[in-house]
């Protein structure tokens, strides 16, 4: 239940009423009691309003896919840009880096969101 902030690409412009049901919640499943997700925060990325930037904080499955889908939407691209705090700036494409033992302390404490 780590904060996860996506940049998702969709295949159309995503309405402002859409993001404001993302932030009430969209139903994913069957059972609107329990597969009822929440965005805790959505916005555009950009004045491309086919691109949105959404944080969450829920561990399900695709999640973000099927919150998207749930609303008409499909996924184009999907991108995470941050985990728990932890983000892949100056990592090109296909690199890693180990973590820092601070990175990994803060992770087993549960420092970050």
């Amino acid at each position: 239940l780590k904060k996860k902030i996506y940049h998702a690409r969709l295949d159309r412009n995503v309405s402002p009423e859409d993001l404001q049901k993302l932030l009430d919640g969209v139903c994913i499943g069957e059972d609107p009691v329990m597969d009822t997700v929440r965005a805790d925060e959505v916005s555009y990325v950009n004045e491309d309003r086919s691109q949105v930037g959404i944080e969450i904080h829920s561990g399900r499955n695709r999640v973000v896919r099927r919150m998207f889908d749930a609303l008409g939407y499909r996924v184009a691209k999907l991108d995470r840009v941050q985990f728990a705090g932890l983000t892949k700036k100056r990592l090109r494409r296909g690199d890693w880096r180990f973590l820092t033992e601070k990175e990994v302390n803060m992770l087993r404490m549960g420092a970050f969101e």
